[in-house]
């Protein structure tokens, strides 16, 4: 089954320094781009971290130090990878939890001022989940009837992944396929950051979602203790989450205005 789509959808897939949203770092990042007409394309990048690749890392995907010493920085990567995604869905393997976040970091600290706000995100390792709880090696195996080849390959894993989300469209009559029903259902719980420090409560209210502050309201927590909002800035949460909270500060500062 091929993929009803409104616009484009990138799967993407990342090798990684390790699987701290905050301090880890990209070494490989590759992009699937599907269009509305079926057209795709596909790129696959080498970054160098700028910090030594852990040997329990490199045992996973086997990228060393010096497969990325010559490698540009995802600095110098940053605007081009941008430029692939910036018009499309977001697509992947666990990439609600880790991609999507690590990414997010990666894009801010290059000052690029990337957004989930008119992106949706397909996870497809939450539906295989909710339908037969496997790993994406099984679930290839299980929808495609082949053997996942160079697991761990950015490449190899970002394809597999597309090849996986089309055959769930072909065995699940009840998944719909459109991108933003495919992203509600592939989402476990609605956060307003992608780490899930910040989530949203039944009436749509941001809440903290960690802490000593757990389940309440962030624009009261701000104004009843305006110094935990200089704390949280300065403590060691994503940049993302930074960002959010500081647009939920901003928003309830102007509509006091208002």
């Amino acid at each position: 089954m091929q993929l009803n789509l409104k616009k484009p959808i990138c799967f993407f897939d990342l090798e990684t320094t390790g699987i701290s949203i905050t301090s880890d770092r990209i070494v490989e990042i590759s992009i699937l781009k599907v269009f509305p007409d079926g057209k795709e394309e596909k790129k696959t990048w080498l970054v160098n971290p700028e910090m030594p690749i852990p040997p329990q890392a490199t045992a996973v995907h086997g990228i060393t130090n010096e497969k990325v010493g010559d490698a540009p920085t995802f600095k110098m990567l940053a605007k081009e990878i941008y430029s692939w995604i910036k018009d499309a869905d977001l697509g992947g393997f666990n990439s609600n939890r880790f991609d999507i976040p690590i990414l997010a970091e990666e894009m801010l600290r290059a000052e690029v001022d990337f957004d989930m706000k008119n992106t949706q995100s397909v996870d497809v390792q939450t539906i295989f989940h909710k339908m037969e709880q496997r790993t994406l090696t099984a679930a290839y195996k299980f929808y495609c009837g082949k053997d996942l080849q160079n697991a761990h390959s950015a490449e190899a894993d970002t394809i597999a992944t597309y090849e996986v989300l089309k055959a769930q469209l072909d065995r699940y009559e009840d998944l719909e396929n459109d991108t933003s029903y495919l992203a509600q259902f592939s989402t476990r719980q609605k956060f307003a950051d992608f780490a899930g420090f910040i989530k949203f409560d039944k009436a749509g209210d941001e809440c903290f979602a960690f802490g000593k502050h757990k389940g309440q309201k962030v624009t009261e927590i701000l104004n009843k203790e305006p110094g935990y909002f200089g704390w949280l800035l300065n403590a060691d949460f994503p940049l993302y989450t930074k960002k959010v909270l500081t647009a939920i500060k901003l928003r309830a500062f102007n509509q006091k205005l208002s």
